[in-house]
């Protein structure tokens, strides 16, 4: 089975997104578009197993990209690593947090009326068992999205700002992007974490994303290094 045969395209679109920028410390500023990393988690909310791992190729943005100012609130803190350890062997520690303590407000850069065409494929794992193909998972991951099921909720960057999704099928044309015929830099953005380095602390891998005729091509991590 080919790369090209397993391939999908996913329309997906929203009120609102937040793709952070790692930069901004505590004010918070969304890339000008969904990055690959997100792009990922999208699908992995759909449909994902230990023995494939999500590839995207192209990010195709169909509506102008447009900003708005908003309020948000956050929790200051997390409950610690260490406390949920101590609560599993036994001990009496306070597992909760008291949201009116916590609350902080905080001003969001968000991106307005998002819509974009994710262009990905998959590639089976070391953790494939032997009865798993490629096949198996393409036709899970085609009718899950054809029946607009997820095992958790997809979402833009945050967990209020809910994904619609909706597969492109191969006799379907995609949506005219709003760039057409433009060539537009965005500058250095997240490309994903390297978990194969470290899974408790992956570092950041970046690349040079631009939009041309609509689409931005993602190029694969061999391409990053060389």
């Amino acid at each position: 089975m080919t790369q090209e045969k397993k391939g999908i395209k996913l329309k997906v679109w929203g009120n609102y997104a937040l793709f952070s920028r790692p930069e901004m410390k505590v004010e918070r500023a969304s890339y000008d578009v969904m990055t690959p990393s997100a792009a990922r988690g999208i699908l992995e909310a759909i449909h994902w197993k230990p023995s494939i791992r999500w590839i995207i190729r192209k990010i195709h943005v169909i509506n102008p990209i447009k900003f708005e100012n908003i309020r948000r609130n956050e929790v200051e803190n997390k409950i610690s690593e260490r406390n949920v350890r101590q609560v599993m062997t036994g001990r009496n520690v306070e597992l909760y947090q008291v949201a009116t303590q916590e609350r902080q407000q905080r001003a969001s850069m968000v991106l307005k009326d998002v819509c974009y065409v994710i262009d990905a494929c998959f590639e089976m794992t070391d953790n494939a068992e032997p009865e798993e193909t490629e096949e198996k998972h393409y036709n899970i991951a085609l009718r899950r999205m054809e029946k607009g099921q997820c095992f958790q909720n997809p979402y833009f960057g945050c967990k209020e700002f809910p994904v619609k999704f909706e597969l492109i099928r191969n006799d379907e044309d995609i949506p005219k992007s709003f760039y057409v015929g433009e060539r537009r830099p965005l500058g250095l953005m997240l490309w994903d974490m390297d978990f194969a380095i470290d899974v408790k602390k992956p570092p950041a891998l970046f690349f040079n994303a631009e939009i041309v005729d609509g689409i931005i091509t993602v190029p694969t991590k061999e391409e990053l290094k060389r």
